[in-house]
C-alpha cells in the first residue's frame, strides 16, 4: 500500500467520513488522531506548559537587598524608583547616522515644496537657510537623544528596589524554557554579559545548582559588581556567598576559543549604543556559546525589535572568523526561522510575555505585579535536534492571552509554518487532548499540532476525489 502523510487542516475538518485534506497546512488533530500528545501526563502539565505560577526572590536574596536598600537611606527612594523603571520601559535606541540623514532629507524636500506653494519671491539661498534651521529644530524636538546609564552607588540601590524582582521573575521564566523542554542540559559554566545585580546568577542556579561549577558576571559598572556581591553574601562582607564559583569581572574574556555552556545578556542589548555595537556583542556572545544564547529584553517594541536584530544576524549574517562551525537554530519563543509575523502587522505589536512575581518588600509595595518581558533563545544545532518532541506533533507558541469559553477556547498563536493564526479549539473538532491542553494553556505555552498519517491507498483517492469536487 502506498503510504503519504498529510497535516490536517483545521477550516477543512468536518467530519470523520468526508476528510478533506489541506496539504501543507498547519493545524490541530481530528478527534479520530492517536498520537500520545501527553505521554502518560496530565493536561495541565502537557509538554507544551512553560509558564511559572508566580515567583518570589530566594529568602537569601530577598533579606539581602532589603538590608543594603535600608541602609543605604537613599532619599524619597518610592520617587526614584518609579521615575527609573518608567524611564527604563520608554528608552529607545539610538538613532544612527544613515537613518537622521534620510529624515533631515525627507524634511527638507517637503519644505521646499510648501514654500514654492505660497510664495513666488523666493530668494534661493535665504530660504535654504530658512529650511536648514527648521530640519534641525525638528529634528532636535522628535529625535529621541539615547544616553548612557551610568550607575553609581546609589543609582545601583535605585535599580535594585526597582528592578531586582522583576529582572528575577523575567530570568528565571527564560530559562524555564530550556529546563522544560531540553531536561537533560546540565550546564557547568555559564557567562552572563552585562550581569548587574546577578540576577542571573541567582535564577541558574535554582535550575541547574548541582552541575554550575563556574559563573561568570561581567559588568562594567565598578558599584554595580559590589553590589552583586554584597547580595550573595548577605550584605555580610565576612559571611561565604550562598552561591559559590561565582567570579565578577569588568571585560569579557579575551580568547575567542574560550566557551560557556550557558550565555545569558538580560536587559543588555539596550545599553549598547548603537546597531553596529550590538551586532558585535552578539557575534562576540555566539562565539562564547557551546549550547544555549539567552538574549532578554523589555516587552515593548524596542526590546523586541532588538531581539529580532539579534536573530537575523545569527541566522544570515557570517563572521569572516569561525572557531565553531555548529550552526545557530532558533529555540524558543519563535516556532520557526521564517521572519518575525508580528513585525509585518499594523499597528506593530511586540512579541512579548509576562510573568507574575511578589516584589520586594517594602513600604507601598507588597502587591503582586507582572514582568513583561521579551526573549530570544538561540542553541548550537540543527533546528530538528532542538528539542525531542512526540513523533508526529509540532508545536505552536500562544502569543496572547488564552480566551476559554464554554466548550471551546480561543488560541492566537504562532505557527511552524511562520504565520500567526487565531484558533478555536474544539473537543468535537480537535480531539478531547488537544482541546484540554488547549484550555490548560496559557500566553507564552506551546500547543500541540498535530500530523495525521493516512495509510489506505482508497483513503487517498477519496480525498483526491473531495479536493476535486470542491
Amino acid at each position: 500500500m502506498a503510504s503519504r502523510s498529510y497535516k490536517v487542516c483545521v477550516v477543512c475538518l468536518r467530519t470523520a467520513v468526508s476528510r478533506t485534506v489541506c496539504r501543507g497546512v498547519s493545524t490541530a488533530a481530528s478527534p479520530q488522531t492517536s498520537v500520545d500528545i501527553l505521554k502518560g501526563k496530565p493536561h495541565r502539565k502537557h509538554d507544551g506548559v512553560i509558564n511559572l505560577k508566580t515567583l518570589r526572590l530566594p529568602e537569601e536574596l530577598q533579606n539581602a537587598a532589603r538590608s543594603i536598600i535600608y541602609s543605604s537611606q537613599v532619599k524619597q527612594l518610592s520617587d526614584h524608583t518609579k521615575k527609573l523603571t518608567n524611564y527604563l520601559w520608554s528608552r529607545k535606541r539610538l538613532v544612527d547616522n544613515q537613518t537622521l540623514r534620510q529624515k533631515a532629507v525627507s524634511l527638507e524636500k517637503e519644505m521646499w515644496e510648501k514654500a514654492m506653494q505660497t510664495r513666488t519671491d523666493i530668494d534661493d539661498q535665504a530660504m535654504s537657510d530658512h529650511i536648514r534651521r527648521k530640519v534641525l529644530t525638528e529634528l532636535k524636538r522628535t529625535t529621541y537623544h539615547w544616553t548612557p546609564l551610568r550607575y553609581d552607588e546609589e543609582l545601583g540601590v535605585v535599580y535594585m528596589a526597582s528592578r531586582l524582582a522583576g529582572g528575577y521573575a523575567a530570568v528565571k521564566r527564560s530559562l524555564n524554557e530550556i529546563k522544560k523542554r531540553d531536561p537533560t542540559f546540565a550546564p557547568q559554566t555559564l557567562l552572563d554579559f552585562g550581569s548587574g545585580l546577578g540576577t542571573v546568577a541567582w535564577a541558574s542556579h535554582s535550575y541547574w545548582g548541582d552541575s554550575l561549577k563556574e559563573m561568570v558576571c561581567v559588568d562594567s559598572s565598578g558599584p554595580m559588581n559590589i553590589l552583586a556581591e554584597r547580595l550573595l553574601k548577605g550584605d555580610d562582607e565576612k559571611a561565604e556567598p550562598h552561591i559559590k564559583h561565582v567570579y565578577f569581572r569588568h571585560f569579557l574574556p579575551v580568547s575567542p576559543k574560550v566557551q560557556f555552556d550557558l550565555v545569558v545578556a538580560a536587559f543588555t542589548l539596550s545599553e549598547l549604543q548603537g546597531v553596529k555595537d550590538r551586532e558585535d556583542a552578539v557575534f562576540t556572545l555566539w562565539r562564547k556559546t557551546s549550547s544555549y544564547l539567552v538574549l532578554i529584553e523589555n516587552g515593548t517594541m524596542e526590546g523586541h525589535q532588538m531581539l529580532m536584530e539579534a536573530r537575523d544576524t545569527l541566522l544570515k549574517k557570517r563572521e569572516a572568523m569561525v572557531h565553531d562551525p555548529r550552526p545557530a537554530s532558533v529555540f524558543a519563543p519563535c516556532s520557526h526561522e521564517l521572519k518575525c509575523p508580528k513585525l509585518a502587522q499594523r499597528p506593530f505589536l511586540p512579541c512579548n510575555f509576562q510573568q507574575p512575581y511578589h516584589p520586594l518588600h517594602l513600604p507601598g509595595r507588597n502587591e503582586r505585579q507582572t514582568e513583561k518581558f521579551s526573549y530570544l533563545i538561540m542553541k548550537r544545532s540543527e533546528p530538528v535536534e532542538a528539542e525531542a518532541e512526540t513523533e508526529g506533533v509540532e508545536w505552536a507558541r500562544v502569543v496572547a492571552p488564552v480566551l476559554r469559553r464554554t466548550r471551546h477556547v480561543h488560541c492566537r498563536m504562532c505557527c511552524p509554518d511562520g504565520q500567526l493564526q487565531n484558533m478555536v479549539v474544539t473537543a468535537g473538532k480537535h480531539g478531547r487532548d488537544v482541546y484540554r491542553c488547549a484550555r490548560n494553556s496559557d500566553w507564552g505555552d506551546q500547543v500541540p499540532i498535530i500530523q495525521r498519517i493516512e495509510e489506505d491507498e482508497n483513503e487517498e483517492d477519496e480525498i483526491q476525489k473531495d479536493g476535486d469536487a470542491e
